[in-house]
């Protein structure tokens, strides 16, 4: 007689989003092209779930990228995520909303130039784009747009904002921790904590989608801490392709940590065998 598990689908897991999600510079690469790691959380999570995992991710992705505008990365193109979305999927990961504030785009601008060769390397460097300051309210609308066509097609599954971890937080020091000063270093802080207040708002706006509060919980292993859980900067990681002020392998794995514990206490959610019936309450 066949296994009653055998007979049940697996659970089948979507992620979506920008570097956050993706994981440049960690070894090995998924895809090099998007800067997607195999050792992203979504992977890592899909791995531990024995789950199928569909990774849409691509480093420097805006939420317009993943909803409906194609983007181009180091001259490579890439539909917006969404169009390569599957039918019958049981749980979306999003992590996005830095690329719509500049987060780390300003973080890197910040940093070049406090240095004298960072001056040096930016002039020969394309001028740094950076978008219009945006408000919690309208990175919030984008990250709803994403989830209502999200429940067009899978109208059951249960979609989890996984917030940035933090990279400056309460220790974080100018000027010994990061090259730029306090003024930076707080200008940068309040960009983060919009972005915060945009998940927030998302979340509440919508059933069956949950925050991770990631950026909470990641206070105490931010840039200066024993255990970052986030990269530094250094001009050698230019030269290897690494990518400064995201996150690293340790950061991944508590991640992917704190999704798994949610799981575990999602109702309705059996995670060695998906949703019973496809209703996730």
């Amino acid at each position: 007689m066949p296994d009653a598990k055998s007979n049940t689908k697996r659970l089948h897991i979507v992620a979506l989003g920008s570097s956050f999600a993706a994981g440049p510079g960690i070894q090995p690469q998924a895809l090099k092209t998007a800067g997607r790691s195999e050792k992203n959380y979504a992977q890592l999570l899909a791995k531990r779930l024995d789950a199928q995992l569909t990774d849409l991710s691509v480093s420097g992705a805006t939420l317009n990228n993943v909803l409906s505008e194609p983007q181009v990365l180091n001259g490579n193109h890439f539909e917006p995520q969404l169009s390569g979305f599957p039918p019958d999927v049981d749980i979306v990961t999003i992590t996005g909303g830095g690329n719509d504030m500049g987060y780390i785009g300003t973080v890197m601008h910040n940093t070049l130039q406090s240095y004298f060769l960072g001056r040096i390397v930016s002039h020969f460097l394309p001028a740094p784009v950076l978008p219009l300051p945006a408000s919690a309210e309208s990175v919030a609308e984008r990250f709803i747009a994403i989830i209502d066509k999200i429940r067009e097609t899978s109208p059951h599954s249960r979609i989890y904002l996984v917030e940035y971890l933090t990279l400056f937080g309460r220790d974080t020091k100018a000027g010994v921790d990061v090259a730029f000063d306090a003024s930076k270093l707080e200008e940068i802080r309040n960009i983060a904590a919009t972005l915060q207040i945009a998940y927030k708002l998302a979340g509440a706006a919508r059933s069956r989608c949950t925050v991770i509060h990631v950026a909470d919980r990641s206070q105490d292993h931010a840039l200066g801490s024993e255990e970052p859980w986030v990269e530094g900067f250094g001009f050698g990681m230019l030269l290897e392709r690494k990518a400064p002020f995201h996150p690293n392998a340790m950061g991944m794995i508590a991640v992917a940590d704190m999704l798994y514990e949610e799981l575990k206490m999602t109702k309705g959610l059996d995670l060695s065998r998906g949703w019973p019936g496809g209703v996730i309450t």
